[in-house]
């Protein structure tokens, strides 16, 4: 889920650490080969080696019903303007989480490793890991980023980044009468340096989701091959946002449109959160890609000059520009060979 305005270019391969190093093997599942008694054996892929629909089909249907359950009291109540809107959001971004527990623990899918199926454990390679989760922490502000400065370029948004006067506008209906408006660049500051700060606060709720979305239902879809699991996994991934999305959520349009919009944009950031998820091999990178998206998606409101209708629907990071760019960051990492590489698995202690 996205939340703003406060609730990724190719990336070059990671060294790795540990016994095993980070090379390309193929996108089939393999499974563990005979290893002599001196030397490391693979572990074989805890996933099954075809879609478990009938799992994936109970996973959809817990984690969409929880998620009108959860939204139930915004439809009977104020809409998006209840005090409980924040609230409701988080709750229903850890839906997804409860539907991977239904299918792990009930229908056994996987049936066995299932902490490394998910890629939330082992961390190995440490040294890859981390320089994943720092790409993700950068690339999705800069998609955010190119987003505005294009919506800009193409005159669909006018920024101001002098005065930051859109910026000053919205703080000065939160000040008491009379009182005196602070530095407003210091605060456009200090809001860009929270930024990674609030990527990392971001990521906790956006576990909820992540875990379900490219901790489960990513890998389960992988037989079918990478682009058709990233896709369907994106479509899924939007759909599931309509209990807020048709109430105005996002892009104030409380009809088909807005629910359209939103798995657009779910696909296109779908994609490069799930490359951040298998080239990784670990959860834990496209965790923290979701927060830094959560974090910088208000950045066109932030910089908009004062007076200046914003539609997120064509100028956000969710909207028709940003699947624009994102359709080139993409385009980059399937010409360069990114989407199909996989780090080799991580063997056995």
């Amino acid at each position: 889920m996205t939340v703003h305005p406060a609730p990724p270019p190719s990336a070059p391969g990671s060294p790795s650490s540990g016994p095993a190093p980070s090379v390309p093997v193929p996108a089939a599942r393999t499974t563990a080969g005979e290893a002599g008694p001196h030397e490391p054996q693979e572990q074989a892929d805890p996933w099954p080696p075809r879609v478990p629909w009938a799992a994936v089909a109970v996973f959809v249907v817990v984690a969409y019903a929880l998620a009108w359950l959860v939204a139930l009291p915004l439809w009977l109540g104020d809409g998006i303007a209840s005090p409980l809107t924040s609230l409701v959001g988080v709750v229903m971004m850890w839906t997804p989480a409860v539907a991977v527990a239904v299918v792990t623990l009930a229908l056994r899918v996987p049936a066995r490793d299932r902490l490394r199926a998910l890629g939330t454990w082992p961390l190995r390679p440490v040294r890859r890991t981390l320089g994943f989760v720092g790409l993700a922490v950068v690339v999705p502000v800069v998609v955010v980023a190119a987003v505005t400065f294009l919506s800009a370029a193409l005159g669909l948004v006018r920024l101001d980044l002098v005065t930051f006067s859109g910026f000053a506008a919205q703080v000065e209906q939160t000040l008491p009468a009379g009182a005196e408006l602070p530095p407003v660049g210091v605060l456009v500051a200090l809001q860009l340096a929270s930024i990674p700060v609030g990527a990392l606060v971001n990521s906790v709720a956006a576990l909820g989701e992540e875990v379900g979305w490219r901790g489960w239902l990513l890998p389960a879809l992988l037989p079918l091959g990478t682009w058709p699991a990233l896709l369907v996994s994106g479509v899924v991934w939007g759909l599931w946002h309509s209990p807020l999305i048709l109430l105005g959520y996002n892009f104030g349009r409380t009809d088909v449109t807005g629910v359209l919009l939103m798995t657009g944009g779910c696909v296109a950031w779908g994609v490069l959160l799930g490359w951040l998820r298998l080239r990784s091999g670990s959860l834990w990178p496209a965790v923290v890609g979701h927060g830094a998206l959560n974090a910088a998606a208000g950045l066109v409101l932030l910089l908009a000059a004062a007076g200046e209708t914003t539609d997120m629907a064509v100028v956000g990071p969710l909207g028709l520009v940003g699947w624009a760019v994102l359709a080139v960051v993409v385009g980059v990492l399937a010409a360069t060979g990114q989407l199909t590489r996989r780090p080799a698995p991580v063997p056995a202690s």
